[in-house]
């Protein structure tokens, strides 16, 4: 691959990794939250989490940019607070791909949680463990395939990332052109089809081996709650 097709990959790769680390203890207690905790209202959450999967990603880009641009609060209160700049960065194509793809990080491990027998969790709070201890020593650790399978969806869907990535961060080469984003300016150029098919097939590989691993964790998951349960 040329020089600008493994700076891509290589943006794609550190965008995706970066977006499915920032919102992963996020989605873990907002998982947890949906599948253990009774709150009034829960429908409403359920809503605002899964919205991203309904809405156009350019909506969701644009409303990022309206929060996180120069002028939007979020991002004056962070550029004048901690010197940290979303708009036109990867750090911002990062933020888009964890909003975009945050509902398939959460469903997996909601699954897992809402699987978990709740017997496992009082036995150990009536010998003595706190809800905290029980939390991290038994339903983290049952719910690991879970995190695991959902960390992966999350990513495979941020590598593909494009609507709201260009609305926030731009196309621009070597700071926010992912795969997605050079494929599609290639295209637009003179003999750009014969440029793209190396990162295409490279696309397809990384989303088909994600997609498996995801569904053999989700396997291992259901095995190991099943002989907790027993």
């Amino acid at each position: 691959m040329s020089a600008e097709e493994w700076q891509a990959t290589r943006l794609t790769l550190l965008v995706a990794f970066t977006a499915v680390t920032i919102s992963l203890p996020l989605a873990i207690a907002v998982a947890w939250l949906l599948a253990k905790v009774r709150v009034p209202g829960k429908f409403i959450l359920e809503t605002v989490i899964n919205l991203p999967l309904v809405m156009p990603p350019v909506i969701t880009g644009y409303l990022l940019l309206i929060l996180f641009g120069r002028r939007g609060y979020l991002g004056r209160l962070l550029e004048d607070t901690l010197g940290l700049r979303l708009i036109f960065d990867w750090k911002g194509a990062a933020l888009a791909s964890a909003i975009v793809g945050f509902p398939l990080l959460v469903r997996p491990i909601r699954q897992a949680f809402e699987a978990l027998d709740n017997r496992l969790l009082l036995a150990a709070q009536t010998l003595g463990a706190k809800p905290a201890d029980s939390f991290f020593t038994i339903a983290l650790p049952l719910a690991i395939p879970g995190i695991l399978s959902g960390s992966v969806l999350a990513f495979a869907r941020s590598m593909g990332e494009f609507g709201a990535t260009i609305m926030i961060a731009g196309n621009i080469p070597g700071e926010t052109r992912t795969i997605p984003l050079f494929v599609y300016t290639q295209l637009d150029a003179p003999d750009g089809f014969a440029n793209v098919y190396r990162l295409i097939v490279v696309s397809i590989g990384i989303s088909a081996l994600a997609l498996l691993s995801g569904e053999l964790l989700e396997r291992l998951g259901r095995r190991r709650l099943q002989g907790a349960a027993d």
